[in-house]
């Protein structure tokens, strides 16, 4: 065996020691296929198969080290233990063998198992072969029947290792497709998040939604929504290379609990209906949080009211209000539309974005970035009026008046909006 590969999977890159586990044990699955490839994972994620008292073995390791631990399947005797870097998933051998385990996984590059305490590779399904040749083969028609996901997932791994799906397989995924409806539709959009954050995501989901693994999850998708995913992936870029600010913040993630990218949402938004409010109910149902939700019809609602040739600083104000971080997310799919527009992009269309480009950069820019000058409860005081949604308004023209140079002290705010109460 490669000597490299021994190396990557060698136990003292675990969170924990080898002796803990007995022989013979075999890990399996991702980190291994990783090792073969060469890939270099942030996280640590092991995968065991043991054969006998495999939540023992997880339950004693998680005491040890006072990590987590999660009984995930107590029927087939499957357990986690959480570390801080790092996750280990321990279940017992499901066949008579190992080889019987192995053939019932999802493809060959999966179905590979190593060895621990004898650094030997075990290899039933020749999925090294299919490793070098950069092949997404499954082991059988009847494993991704078994777990109608795995069609999804074929289309993420092969974004993921940059690999092929192998002609066979798709086309049993093509003839199993009845079946996704069978997989929650949460499972699904956690796949499909992958993809959109994958560089090489746009075209397995466009291969998906051809095959039909996706039709029945965004049913308002049409050809041209994949034109336009496209041309979202060109624009980022070209929004990245001009403006390198804004394209670090499209790859922030919406919130620290939602690990959706600011760029993933105008990909999203292009695979639901351009109606924001049928768009809602769509992402709804693909159990997309209210932040997520709440981006993409955000989007969708302005991205064809953001060129600012000529355009009042009233409107400016008011849309970057709605706007607020949502601003790149929302120019890149405004850039993406001039590009299916056109049919070719090219440096030039983003001057027509430049002036809210700036605004939006500048942290003192008042039209973009306001500090108000008064809040609700000031404003009362002042010309001593109760709480109502006509304060809100007033507040509103305050803003607008300050964002216009009209004022810009707190006492010349008093004066405009008792001025706008007089009137």
């Amino acid at each position: 065996m490669d000597e490299l590969v021994a190396a990557r999977l060698a136990a003292k890159n675990w969170p924990f020691s080898l002796e803990y586990l007995p022989q013979p044990v075999y890990m399996v699955g991702g980190a291994v296929r990783d090792a073969i490839l060469g890939r270099v994972r942030e996280y640590v994620d092991l995968d065991f198969i043991i054969p006998v008292d495999a939540v023992k073995v997880a339950r004693k390791i998680a005491q040890r080290y006072q990590a987590g631990f999660v009984l995930l399947d107590a029927e087939r005797k499957i357990a986690r233990v959480v570390f801080p870097d790092a996750t280990a998933d321990f279940a017992q051998q499901g066949g008579e063998s190992l080889i019987r385990d192995l053939h019932r996984r999802d493809f060959t590059i999966n179905a590979i198992a190593y060895n621990p305490h004898t650094q030997e590779i075990i290899d039933p399904l020749q999925g090294c072969k299919d490793i070098e040749s950069g092949l997404l083969r499954m082991i059988s028609p009847l494993n991704l029947q078994n777990d109608p996901l795995r069609l999804m997932r074929a289309y993420r791994q092969a974004a993921q290792l940059g690999f092929t799906i192998e002609p066979a397989t798709q086309e049993t995924i093509r003839s199993l497709v009845t079946s996704i409806v069978q997989v929650a539709a949460e499972r699904i959009r956690v796949e499909v998040g992958y993809l959109l954050a994958s560089s090489q995501g746009t075209f397995w989901l466009n291969t998906a939604w051809k095959d039909g693994v996706l039709t029945s999850f965004f049913k308002n998708a049409t050809d041209k929504s994949f034109i336009k995913l496209a041309a979202v992936d060109q624009a980022a870029a070209l929004i990245s290379q001009s403006w390198q600010e804004l394209g670090e913040e499209l790859v922030n993630y919406v919130r620290e609990t939602v690990k959706t990218s600011w760029l993933a949402t105008a990909k999203l938004a292009c695979l639901v209906d351009l109606n924001p409010e049928i768009a809602e109910v769509e992402l709804q149902e693909l159990t997309y949080s209210r932040a997520e939700i709440r981006a993409v019809t955000t989007e969708l609602r302005l991205f064809s009211e953001i060129k600012a040739i000529n355009m009042p600083l009233r409107k400016q104000y008011f849309l970057f209000r709605e706007m607020g971080i949502l601003f790149p997310a929302v120019l890149v799919l405004a850039l993406a539309n001039d590009i299916v527009a056109k049919g070719m992009f090219e440096e030039s269309m983003l001057v027509s974005y430049e002036p809210l480009i700036k605004r939006y950069l500048d942290k003192n820019d008042v039209v973009a970035h306001p500090i108000p000058l008064l809040n609700g409860k000031d404003m009362m005081r002042a010309l001593n009026i109760p709480a109502s949604p006509f304060v809100g308004e007033l507040l509103m023209e305050v803003g607008v008046a300050q964002a216009e140079g009209k004022i810009s002290t707190v006492e010349a705010a008093i004066e405009f909006a008792r001025n706008l109460v007089k009137h």
